[in-house]
């Protein structure tokens, strides 16, 4: 009888697919990563916890992966893997550009792990190196990123976020939920002044979760020259500058942009096709986003500052998936 081939490994496949993807991943960052806008100031409000229902959270407020400091930023993406922007579509994740790219990445950094962990599934070596049964992992984390792009002249928009930063309580879910409630009524009592939006949603396993959250969030912080105003996780800061001028840090804005990025434990079904009365909708329902399925949210706008300026070209620039209305 003849003797069959000598097959690659688990190990050796794994060592094989890690070797290939990386240097994607590292080229394919390169070309869709966009060049980040040191066009103006901006502020910031955000917090949350990424933690599975076996892990219940703390009745002191919401603590873990995402608060204080933003634990995941300090190592960076996590999960590895590599997408490209063609194939978003046939996953069912909206817009098809880095955010897309992004939770593409997640869910095949996932998968990457899977193979590493050489079939052991959710087992692990305990104390005594027997195996014990990790806690099971949650379902899938809807992400979701909501853009707006307003006239200049919506500066009540602005100092409504001034004052939300100033009084919200983002160590908690509740104040979270508040936060996301009272930025979606500001939006939506300026319809007169919306130019551009633009609605992005996918889903990822909860295991890349955070690093996707964080990732999102990076990029879009990486927009901002600096974080004037700022309520992150309980912890406040202003700029002295923006504070002493804040009734006129806008006279000469010709735009403004607001974008919501949220992590739900629940789907939230928006649309992604544009106009103002989709928009609209949009907006109520984040709105109405409960508490308990808020997992994460982060609040970003520019400019923000005293002479700051925030041009169509800027705009188009660093906000290129954002649709005319």
């Amino acid at each position: 009888m003849a003797s069959l081939p000598n097959l690659p490994s688990k190990r050796t496949l794994s060592r094989w697919l890690t070797a290939l993807l990386l240097p994607l991943l590292v080229a394919g960052l390169i070309l869709v990563q966009p060049e980040p806008s040191h066009a103006a100031r901006g502020g910031r409000i955000g917090g949350g916890s990424f933690r599975a229902p076996s892990m219940p959270r703390s009745s002191g407020g919401m603590r873990g992966g995402y608060g204080g400091g933003y634990g995941g930023y300090g190592g960076g993406y996590r999960g590895g893997g590599i997408g490209f922007p063609f194939l978003i579509p046939i996953f069912g994740f909206g817009g098809g550009g880095l955010f897309g790219f992004l939770i593409l990445m997640s869910i095949v950094g996932v998968l990457v792990n899977a193979v590493r962990g050489g079939g052991r599934g959710n087992a692990a070596l305990n104390g005594s190196g027997e195996l014990a049964q990790r806690p099971t992992a949650a379902g899938p984390v809807t992400m979701l990123q909501l853009q707006v792009g307003l006239l200049a002249s919506a500066k009540a928009l602005q100092e409504d976020l001034r004052e939300l930063a100033a009084s919200a309580q983002t160590g908690s879910s509740s104040g979270l939920q508040r936060v996301l409630q009272e930025t979606t009524l500001a939006l939506l009592r300026q319809p007169e002044l919306w130019v551009y939006a633009n609605v992005e949603t996918g889903s990822v396993p909860f295991a890349s979760a955070e690093s996707t959250f964080n990732r999102l969030s990076m990029t879009e912080r990486s927009k901002l020259r600096a974080e004037v105003t700022s309520n992150v996780a309980g912890e406040r800061r202003t700029d002295e500058l923006s504070e002493k001028s804040a009734g006129e840090a806008d006279a000469a804005n010709e735009y403004i942009v607001v974008t919501i990025l949220v992590a739900s434990s629940s789907r939230i079904k928006l649309s992604e096709s544009i106009s103002s009365e989709q928009l609209r909708e949009s907006l109520r329902i984040l709105g109405s986003t409960s508490s308990t399925d808020l997992m994460a949210l982060e609040v970003i706008w520019q400019p923000e500052g005293r002479g700051d300026v925030l041009s169509a070209e800027e705009v188009v620039t660093s906000y290129p998936n954002l649709q005319h209305l």
